[in-house]
């Protein structure tokens, strides 16, 4: 049976670790824009919620289950539990534009099988920013979509895909391979605000040179435990 695109209903899937902060901003604005039907699974990593998330998941009727510590385990955890026609993964620190859901629900009745968003830094606009970003845009385009794109995909798409890895990084990397086999994997027009704080931290060159770093790694062989190691 084929379900009308302003019908579908998305799930969305959030891996949570040490995120309290960040899911207090994220919550409300996602209940205030996710139409029924629709759910929110957060999926803590080891650990229960403290009573004050715990409150703020009951007050947005968010299901909180909980896995292994391990990006790759939570979002396969995530996904276990889920029951919508479309899965949209996003990272608890992430800030949706306001009609993501429409411009999701637009890309799957366009016949897509999945996509992600364009990436932009949250805070103040820089030159260094904006030349990051356009880097970012063509990386997309020419090679590996990662998760702070805040990546969907059709929950059959998803099924025909080996899914996320149980892996410490690069855990989306076999399912956006996957969803390119079977179908169009688009990118939306809007932008995702991604935080920057990681780039404060390391300075903004360093931590591009790194990820590219430990994305040639990656593809040469090396093991994402290993990688992940050499990161820590």
């Amino acid at each position: 049976m084929v379900v009308a695109a302003h019908a579908l209903s998305i799930s969305v899937v959030i891996p949570c670790f040490r995120d309290e902060a960040a899911l207090a901003i994220l919550l409300p604005m996602l209940r205030q824009s996710l139409p029924q039907p629709g759910e929110i699974i957060v999926v803590f990593a080891d650990v229960v919620p403290s009573p004050a998330v715990a409150t703020l998941c009951v007050q947005h009727q968010v299901l909180v289950v909980t896995a292994p510590r391990g990006r790759g385990v939570q979002l396969r955890t995530g996904v276990a539990a889920a029951r919508g026609d479309v899965l949209w993964f996003l990272h608890a620190d992430a800030a949706p534009p306001r009609g993501a859901i429409e411009h999701i629900r637009a890309v799957v009745g366009d016949g897509a099988v999945g996509g992600y968003f364009r990436f932009r830094f949250a805070g103040a606009r820089t030159m260094l920013k904006r030349v990051l970003e356009g880097a970012i845009a063509l990386r997309c385009k020419v090679s590996m979509v990662y998760g702070d794109q805040a990546i969907f995909a059709t929950r059959a798409a998803y099924a025909a895909t080996p899914g996320f890895a149980a892996a410490p990084l690069f855990e989306e990397v076999p399912l956006v391979r996957g969803l390119r086999r079977v179908g169009r994997f688009v990118a939306v027009s809007d932008v995702i605000e991604v935080s920057p704080r990681r780039w404060e931290r390391d300075g903004y060159l360093q931590r591009t040179l790194v990820n590219r770093m430990l994305a040639l790694g990656y593809s040469l062989g090396i093991s994402p435990e290993r990688l992940a190691s050499w990161y820590r």
